[in-house]
């Protein structure tokens, strides 16, 4: 049945409220307008910040809801607004929650992937217009950074999408649209690690799994992955890492145990939990001569607390958001690096459920069970 120009009828896990399960719902899909473009998700994956924006509100700014999660997806194109130039029906696509649209100042700039286009809107939940394109029971529901993949057709700005090859398997590609371009960006583009160095990893989920893995691929010839869930310390071995620390396992503070390892203190660290402990630690497991930590984690509302000699003996502290990626120019090269082999993307799924599993989901990740699972629609 010809869908185009029409309301969509679909399923979509919405959270009505903040500390309650996603409740599975019958949802209304309107129409894309100008410069939007209607997808419909096949796969995406459940990303931690899902969880932490449903049931760890304490260290999160306020999201709106009723809301629908989910921005981690891929899908093809079900039809375009007018305008719409970049891509076409049928095209096979990822959504993007940051946008690229290729003409503001920041992204002219080499300094930055932080595009401007529709940024304030999209973080409120809605797009351009200032209103959804998803409704429920009357009701508006919000696009979650303006994405929302945890429906089974939504609607996205032109610039938050991005055309893939045909022939890229979307139950694995999805990741490419934040934990895995997130790590392993962090490690190649924003801590430009560098051949023959040392590396600490802070967090054994799939982002920090991709940082080990960006880390590996740079040459770093010592890789250390720290987790306090040993379990995790075999799928490390894959993606690169070689040596492991458990924090449990010592009664120093972990960044005491990987100096004493490293001679002083590694070259490169990622904090990948978003935990602010975590972040410090990170930072003191640096060699103070040039050692360069990144915080990759995501929180937003918590204070992270430092010493002045953490950073004036010569550390530097940076951040990254996407890896450093320009969004819809960078993910199709990352999909051709995984078709190639050069990347791996397999090896994260642990899990595939369908949509009406979506808070087993939930609990596979919080429980250490799962490294990436991903919700086949």
């Amino acid at each position: 049945m010809e869908t185009e120009g029409k309301v969509i009828k679909c399923k979509a896990a919405v959270a009505w409220e903040p500390g309650k399960a996603l409740s599975i719902e019958e949802v209304e899909v309107a129409p894309p307008k100008a410069h939007e473009v209607r997808i419909k998700i096949v796969a995406s994956g459940v990303c931690h910040s899902d969880w932490a924006y449903l049931y760890d509100v304490a260290k999160m700014k306020p999201r709106s809801f009723p809301l629908i999660l989910g921005h981690e997806g891929a899908g093809i194109v079900e039809s375009v607004g007018p305008g719409v130039s970049k891509v076409s029906k049928g095209d096979k696509v990822i959504p993007l929650f940051l946008p690229q649209c290729g003409q503001c100042e920041r992204c002219l700039s080499p300094k930055t992937n932080l595009c401007t286009k529709n940024w304030e809107k999209t973080q409120q939940g809605v797009l351009a217009d200032g209103t959804s394109r998803i409704t429920c029971k009357n009701q508006q529901i919000y696009q979650f950074i303006g994405i929302s993949t945890f429906s089974e057709y939504t609607v996205v700005p032109e610039d938050n999408v991005t055309k893939i090859n045909p022939d890229a398997p979307l139950d694995k590609v999805c990741l490419l649209g934040c934990g895995v371009s997130t790590g392993y960006g962090a490690a190649v583009n924003t801590g430009k690690v560098e051949s023959g160095s040392t590396c600490a990893v802070f967090g054994l989920g799939a982002v920090g799994l991709a940082a080990v893995m960006g880390c590996k691929a740079a040459g770093a010839t010592r890789i250390f992955g720290i987790d306090i869930n040993p379990d995790k310390f075999e799928i490390a071995k894959t993606f690169g890492a070689a040596e492991f620390v458990n924090p449990k396992d010592h009664s120093k503070p972990i960044q005491e145990v990987l100096r004493e390892l490293t001679n002083g203190g590694v070259d490169f660290s990622f904090e990948c939990v978003g935990n602010v402990g975590v972040m410090r630690a990170a930072v003191e497991a640096c060699s103070p001569a040039g050692g360069i930590c990144v915080i990759v984690g995501w929180i937003e509302v918590e204070e992270l607390s430092l010493a002045p000699l953490d950073i004036l003996l010569g550390r530097t502290l940076k951040g990254t958001y996407f890896g450093g990626w320009k969004s819809v120019e960078a993910v199709p090269r990352l999909v051709q690096d995984y078709m190639s082999g050069k990347l791996l993307l397999d090896e994260f799924v642990t899990h595939k459920l369908a949509l009406d599993q979506v808070n087993q989901a939930f609990d596979h990740m919080i429980t250490g069970k799962s490294i990436r699972t991903v919700i086949e629609m």
